[in-house]
């Protein structure tokens, strides 16, 4: 037995997931960080001592998840999504930090003033930690250093349309100058890649139409694009949500030749296919592709050559996803629902929870600089999600903790239930938002 008096919290768990793989734990939180490892069976769920002893059994515990790629919408279109409703929906989710996009609100956060504009929008209404992305359009290149040491943690940039007007695609030298400046302070560009020069206009409303409008190959030659400017520049570069098989040789090569340079794919892309798209709910870019394409994903994701898997929650109001594909808004709310959905088709392929957490959690940590997050370990952030790993239960839209109740899971029956999430040691109650911000390095 080890003396529990000096923790808020001790959490027991036969199943606790760590970097060496399920553990029977007791995970002890002193503080809001985890202050002590011991076996499960040092401490009892009966011990006075303690404040809270949660024993959870044969219920596993994850660490929390870390999504690098939410698009938050606030300010300016919170009609669409909010700091409040998409935290809750993180939460709900097991998702304890994300990082936010710096499109889609108003103003996009392209400059400093942007930046403050969302804190100040966000303040006060987080119940998960945040964190967020700069923007990097024509124009803007002297503004990158400053949003680097304001704290974001990165700058993302389209290749091609972005879909809003206020933040414009840079072209090839674009590309090339903003990699240059940001390798002079080792910062992170991050990159939407489909070239444009291969996209066109959906011949008709039918998905088949709008998929064969983005091809393969305009991921394949913008993964190309982006490779080769990193390598000019010796600049650290990453690709948002692969979907497509082609750019995953180039990604390796790349690899191999030393080439900074990273990629994630996402929730749809791993557990979606082009032969079941049923509507607009499913639209998204790039597209959800074939089968055999998905098959590639996950190959590549246990190979290490994809090394997360985030949402790219893109949400909209149900108005906009109107039946003709060519015209309804492109993107997936699935904030809530990645864990599950990832975990039913990751199990049906043999990967264990370990995995789960490399993907969802670590890989994403890492990739932001983020070394208290994500992992289950002595002096990490005491977030932690108790999962039922074998409980089932079928997706009502209706039941979301997101602002507009539009998913492609709706109806599904996904395996995993998210039980309890603790946020620094304190289980959220979706009630009193207690979460921070968090600036990069």
């Amino acid at each position: 037995m080890f003396d529990v008096a000096g923790f808020e919290l001790v959490v027991r768990s036969r199943r606790v997931v760590t970097a060496g793989g399920e553990r029977a734990l007791a995970v002890a939180v002193r503080d809001g960080k985890i202050a002590a490892l011991h076996a499960y069976d040092d401490v009892t769920a009966d011990v006075p001592d303690a404040r809270q002893v949660v024993d959870l059994g044969d219920v596993a515990l994850l660490p929390g998840l870390v999504d690098t790629h939410v698009h938050v919408n606030e300010p300016g279109r919170t009609h669409w999504e909010g700091f409040a409703t998409a935290t809750r929906a993180a939460a709900a989710g097991g998702i304890t930090t994300i990082v936010d996009m710096p499109l889609n609100s108003l103003p996009p956060t392209v400059d400093v003033a942007a930046l403050e504009t969302k804190r100040r929008a966000a303040q006060g209404k987080c119940h998960v930690d945040v964190g967020f992305w700069g923007g990097a359009i024509p124009g803007n290149l002297t503004d990158l250093r400053p949003l680097h040491d304001a704290g974001v943690f990165g700058v993302k940039c389209f290749l091609s349309p972005s879909g809003v007007e206020e933040f414009p695609a840079l072209d090839r030298a674009g590309l090339r100058d903003a990699l240059a400046e940001v390798g002079s302070f080792d910062g992170l560009l991050i990159a939407h890649a489909e070239d444009p020069a291969l996209l066109r206009d959906p011949p008709g409303p039918k998905y088949a139409d709008f998929l064969g409008s983005r091809p393969q190959e305009a991921e394949r030659r913008a993964v190309e694009q982006v490779i080769e400017s990193a390598a000019a520049t010796g600049a650290r570069a990453h690709i948002v949500h692969v979907s497509a098989a082609a750019c995953l040789e180039p990604l390796r090569q790349a690899r191999r030749d030393g080439v900074r340079i990273t990629a994630e794919t996402c929730p749809h892309y791993l557990t979606l296919t082009a032969e079941e798209v049923a509507g607009p709910a499913y639209k998204c870019c790039p597209p959800i592709r074939e089968a055999a394409n998905r098959d590639a994903l996950w190959e590549a994701l246990a190979e290490g050559v994809l090394i997360g898997v985030v949402s790219d929650h893109s949400p909209s109001t149900p108005d906009l996803k109107v039946p003709d594909f060519a015209a309804a808004w492109g993107g997936i709310s699935s904030l809530q629902l990645g864990l599950p959905a990832v975990w039913t088709e990751a199990r049906s392929r043999g990967y264990g929870l370990r995995e789960i957490a490399r993907w969802m959690a670590e890989g994403p940590a890492a990739l932001v600089g983020l070394p208290y997050k994500g992992v289950i370990d002595v002096g990490a952030d005491a977030d932690l999600v108790a999962f039922d790993a074998d409980a089932e239960f079928t997706v009502d839209a209706a039941a979301l903790h997101h602002r507009n109740l539009v998913t492609p899971y709706h109806g599904r029956t996904l395996t995993g239930v998210v039980r309890t999430t603790w946020l620094r040691g304190v289980p959220v109650d979706f009630l009193t938002p207690r979460g921070r911000f968090l600036v990069g390095s």
